[in-house]
């Protein structure tokens, strides 16, 4: 194992509910063994991220009741390609060479479950978006 590949892995939180068996499947196993970690290691990013994000589009988010914000949350990630390319380019970048290796044999199914990860995470995090909360 390389040194980065290396300090890659000790970097990531351990998440005790992120169990893999053997009779998962490949992407769920991918998913609670790498996935899961990495959203949660770049928690702080994303939600930063969204910020700008709200920022940039004129702050309409904080017009918005609870529901709506959840809804604009996710709407956001599934319809702006570039923000949510962003997004996965922060996870992807913490991958390992072998689970970049991984990742590109079935990235399209291993994005959707990466995608609702983030998705959750930064929905979980709504009391963080406040107007008051950000900077």
């Amino acid at each position: 194992m390389n040194p980065r590949d290396y300090q890659l892995l000790q970097l990531r939180p351990e998440i005790p509910s992120a169990k893999i068996s053997k009779n998962m499947s490949s992407e769920e196993k991918f998913q609670n063994g790498t996935l899961r970690p990495i959203v949660k290691l770049q928690n702080d990013l994303f939600v930063e991220a969204f910020r700008n994000y709200i920022t940039k589009h004129k702050n309409a988010f904080y017009e918005l009741g609870l529901q709506k914000r959840i809804s604009y949350i996710e709407n956001t990630i599934q319809r702006d390609i570039k923000f949510r390319n962003s997004l996965k380019g922060m996870v992807i970048g913490q991958f390992t060479i072998e689970e970049y290796r991984t990742y590109i044999e079935n990235s399209s199914a291993l994005n959707k479950r990466m995608m609702n990860l983030v998705k959750q995470r930064i929905q979980d995090n709504i009391q963080l978006l406040e107007r008051d909360m950000a900077y």
